[in-house]
């Protein structure tokens, strides 16, 4: 789950991007490395408020139970209205670019087609989801499976092309590196959205065996592997394309491929298409949990609560998140939901492990069968509090302004929805039609 939802459209769409805003392959590098870092010390985190909160949720349940209600909803309000949406956007486009890309060989791939192939991907993945979880779990580790093998071939052409001294890559590899505030901060926001995933347990933990030893587990595991994963194919990129190369790519590892593979391209292009649609496929089994469990809560309407009463799935909240995640796809591009994306997640993400140092210092006496050091934490909120200032103070720009009057706007539904639990007619209505429609019905947290 971790590694098939982490592994996706980011390591095949973002290198570019991360060598955009530094400037140099070496530093691209280490900003690679250090997302790998930040993954792991994040996921160390989430990984003691798992075994501490076992509810699903992910930020949303840890926020609510933590820091308030009001953080808590304006949490759920942006995550299931934006954040959760755009990213299955910007996989799901990551998809369609490679796959239509090889019916556009010789010339940019017709924007159109691409947006409607991301579409057909998203209304796919909402018919799997809604059918059947074991079925969404099969093709996770169906695809995990097939992506690792096309990022194995890539790895493999890289070192062979570094044994034949192909040692460009390793010389003069810090030159013309970009400093300040602003670039690493957007750098790092490409990168860590190749992460992304790192705390998707944390969403379903209602749902894991034994998550007291399954959660830190598979953290171990995972992050280290897709770090290492991506430093080497990141190697293998620089090996092969100059950085001017790299930089005027409309698919960095088709361009690698042809480099490389010549004849046997649609390797690549075949893996790129399984290792997208099998991250968009993580991304949306996580997402439309969020939403379940916010609704749970009272924080979303109730129909958004309700699961399927013969296939157990939350039917509801994954048609509306893919709703949305369809609206996303027509005016947005790749880079500029990544961006979005991140600036507003990290907010979050800095909100929870804010929460979980207030929870380790005010209360020490409670249980954790799992515990990390609080240096593990505080580094996390600073990394965070930098991820948020960063873009704002090196390169400021008004769509973080709407950002954030986005997430304020929503204290003015909490107030009558919320405190004082407002609720029109008409909703109750199209409530009990949808439960007819849908064949959904309430649960509690044991079902």
């Amino acid at each position: 789950m971790i590694a098939g939802t982490m592994i996706g459209s980011g390591i095949f769409m973002s290198p570019q991007w991360v060598l955009y805003y530094m400037g140099s392959q070496g530093a691209s590098l280490c900003i690679w490395a250090a997302c790998g870092l930040l993954a792991m010390l994040g996921a160390l985190s989430y990984a003691e408020l798992g075994t501490v909160i076992k509810e699903s949720g992910g930020e949303y349940i840890y926020i609510l139970r933590n820091v308030g209600s009001l953080p808590a909803f304006l949490l759920a309000y942006t995550s299931v209205i934006v954040v959760r949406p755009a990213g299955i956007a910007a996989i799901s486009l990551g998809f369609a670019e490679y796959v239509v890309a090889s019916f556009f060989p010789d010339c940019p791939s017709p924007q159109v087609v691409i947006k409607c192939t991301a579409a057909a991907c998203i209304l796919v993945l909402a018919i799997i989801n809604c059918m059947n979880v074991r079925l969404s779990m099969f093709i996770m580790n169906f695809f995990t499976a097939a992506k690792l093998v096309v990022l194995l071939v890539i790895i493999v052409g890289g070192m062979v092309l570094l044994v034949k001294e192909n040692t460009q890559v390793l010389q003069n590899a810090f030159d013309n590196t970009a400093t300040g505030f602003g670039p690493v901060g957007v750098a790092f926001y490409q990168g860590l959205w190749s992460y992304d995933g790192w705390n998707n347990l944390n969403y379903i933990t209602e749902e894991l065996k034994n998550p007291e030893v399954t959660l830190p587990r598979a953290v171990m595991i995972a992050i280290p592997l897709v770090t290492c994963v991506y430093l080497l194919v990141n190697v293998s990129y620089f090996a092969s394309m100059t950085p001017q190369e790299l930089l005027t790519s409309d698919a960095v590892a088709i361009s690698w491929g042809v480099k490389v593979l010549g004849a046997w391209t649609w390797i690549i292009s075949l893996g790129v298409a399984l290792s997208t649609f099998g991250s968009a496929n993580g991304t949306l089994f996580s997402g439309g949990r969020t939403c379940y469990v916010a609704a749970r809560e009272g924080h979303l309407p109730d129909a958004l609560s309700m699961v399927n009463v013969k296939r157990l799935t939350p039917a509801p909240a994954l048609i509306f998140t893919s709703a949305i995640s369809l609206i996303m796809i027509i005016p947005g591009d790749f880079s500029s939901i990544v961006n979005f994306f991140s600036f507003t997640a990290w907010l979050f993400y800095g909100i929870t492990i804010f929460g979980l140092i207030f929870m380790k210092i005010k209360k020490p006496d409670i249980p954790r069968p799992y515990k990390v050091p609080i240096i593990i934490p505080v580094i996390v909120l600073i990394a965070s509090v930098f991820l948020v200032l960063a873009p704002i103070i090196g390169s400021p720009q008004l769509e973080y302004l709407y950002v954030v009057l986005f997430i304020l706007s929503g204290m003015i539904l909490y107030i009558p929805v919320v405190r004082y639990r407002w609720s029109p007619g008409w909703l109750h209505c199209v409530t009990l039609h949808l439960q007819l429609l849908l064949e959904v019905a309430p649960t509690d947290k044991n079902d």
